[in-house]
């Protein structure tokens, strides 16, 4: 079983690094490999990677994911985010191969309050979204034989992320501003990363299941941002962090007080209940990987002391 991984050091292909070896040989690229492509912005590279490879699995972890550069770098986010996923999705049909690819919550135009489903609208609200949404349309479009997961603020022990950034800003500010008005669920790169082990298993041993889909994808529960970056002061106050801003004095602020580039969903909730019914598996709450996550990065082994 030969897995051919694209994007090894973003937060989720650093995971996937680790979940995948059980499953067969890994040859894992990023845009610097030497030997072989790894670099999405070369579409005749990557097709010749896979060619010459020949995976029986193809996963796509890398992403143009800077949320308002691509607002002004609209070709190359359509580059890495559309026409790439339809290459990689060709190449696997060619092969009857499994394509395993991410894609966001941003697909949607976050209105209302309920959990988004797989068969819901899309009306993606910037060039990220849209991107992300077209690529899904072109692996559909192949028929091959895949699994997208749609996800939603995704974080890591490795990589940067608004954990990362939060710590860094509580150590240097004293006076912080969040917003409180868009919800979602954070979700681990290693939360990721086993679903997709798991995921893979489940479709190689049972062939007649037909799992090949898209699936939605993120811890369970939601927060706001606000509430968020409070959990993850409070944690490292626990493990003797010092912290010039107090959890509890984080300022909540709505989504129109913090302009950015590109409009962000308000509602990112993701109903995740046909992957946990396909699967058998269960999706846990997003508070307690955000701990072991910031316990992680603090290099931190207080929780583990006080359990034994």
């Amino acid at each position: 079983m030969k897995i051919l991984l694209f994007g090894k050091n973003g937060q989720v292909g650093w995971e996937l690094q680790r979940s995948l070896l059980p499953l067969g040989d890994l040859i894992a690229l990023d845009r610097n490999s030497p030997e072989l492509c790894g670099d999405l912005t070369n579409l005749e590279g990557i097709a010749e990677t896979i060619q010459k490879v020949a995976p029986n699995i193809i996963i796509n972890a890398a992403a143009y994911t800077n949320v308002d550069k691509a607002e002004e770098e609209q070709d190359l986010a359509c580059t890495i985010n559309t026409e790439a996923p339809g290459i990689l999705a060709n190449e696997a049909k060619k092969l009857n191969a499994w394509f395993v690819h991410y894609s966001t919550d941003y697909v949607f135009d976050g209105n209302g309050s309920n959990l988004k489903k797989e068969c819901d609208s899309t009306a993606p609200l910037n060039v990220y979204g849209k991107t992300k949404r077209d690529g899904e349309e072109l692996i559909f479009t192949s028929n091959c034989h895949h699994l997208i997961f749609r996800t939603s603020w995704v974080y890591g022990a490795y990589g940067n992320n608004f954990i990362r950034a939060m710590l860094r800003l509580g150590k240097e500010r004293d006076n912080l501003k969040v917003v409180n008005d868009q919800i979602g669920a954070p979700t681990g790169a290693e939360l990721l990363a086993d679903i997709t082990a798991h995921t893979l298993r489940t479709a190689l041993q049972h062939p007649d299941a037909d799992v090949s889909g898209l699936y939605h994808l993120a811890a369970s529960g939601c927060t706001s941002w606000h509430t968020y970056a409070r959990l993850i002061f409070e944690q490292a106050q626990k493990l003797g962090i010092e912290l010039k801003i107090q959890p509890n004095q984080l300022i909540s602020i709505p989504s129109n007080e913090f302009p950015t580039l590109a409009k962000r969903p308000l509602n990112s909730r993701l109903n995740t209940q046909k992957l946990q019914t396909t699967f058998n598996i269960n999706l846990p709450s997003w508070e307690t990987p955000v701990r072991r996550t910031v316990t992680e990065i603090l290099g931190s082994n207080s929780q583990l002391n006080n359990s034994t």
